[in-house]
């Protein structure tokens, strides 16, 4: 009985994802997904990515916390539409699920918008489950996170189109393997987008970014 009811929620969340998947292809809106454990600077990456698509984007955002409103606080800066969805009004779900992200989306006058950018909860596990319609997911890693994440939380990353290795100003600091840490990669998504970069100092965060806008163009035209 509870197999099938885990199956029920799974499939009813696809359902939802789906449906928003039509309504962002109608208009023409591009929805990036991002992704990582606590910790590993994904604040830091929504900033630098809304501070560089806004001069030619119109952006909302969707913030995604167990609780408080800091992260929405630190990124109200930009004067975009945000939406906190603080979980524990949901059971402290560690995870967005695809019917908040259409009664958010609800809110927003999509008319107007070319992105939506949700900050997901900070975890490696349960978010990667849940399909919120997206174009896009973008996973976070920061180095100071090891070299093993990739393998040990694999869905994470085949189910992710991009990953950012963050906090690479922090190299010559740590002991940190970057060969080994391809190398399980390659092992879990031989596909996936990487790009290495530091959300603090910008370091190959260009790189990312022009990739965005290509994607972005291709789905909206602009």
């Amino acid at each position: 009985m509870e197999i099938q009811v885990l199956q029920n929620i799974f499939e009813a969340n696809v359902q939802k994802a789906e449906e928003i998947k039509k309504l962002l292809s109608n208009k023409k809106v591009y929805m990036i997904d991002i992704m990582s454990s606590p910790g590993s600077g994904k604040t830091t990456i929504t900033d630098n990515i809304i501070a560089n698509l806004k001069p030619y984007y119109n952006i909302a955002l969707i913030e995604g916390d167990m609780e408080t409103t800091k992260d929405s606080e630190k990124l109200a800066k930009y004067g975009i539409p945000i939406i906190q969805i603080e979980t524990k009004l949901f059971g402290g779900a560690c995870h967005l699920e695809s019917s908040w992200i259409m009664g958010c989306l609800g809110q927003f006058n999509l008319d107007e918008i070319d992105v939506v950018i949700i900050e997901n909860i900070g975890n490696l596990v349960c978010p990667a489950e849940f399909e919120l319609g997206e174009d896009e997911r973008i996973v976070v890693l920061s180095i100071t996170e090891g070299e093993d994440k990739p393998v040990k939380y694999p869905l994470m990353f085949n189910s992710s189109q991009t990953l950012l290795i963050n906090k690479i100003d922090l190299l010559p600091y740590l002991d940190f393997d970057m060969d080994e840490l391809s190398e399980n990669i390659k092992r879990t998504n031989p596909t996936m987008e990487i790009f290495k970069v530091s959300g603090k100092t910008g370091e190959g965060m260009d790189g990312f970014l022009n990739a965005l806008k290509r994607r972005i163009k291709a789905k909206i035209g602009k």
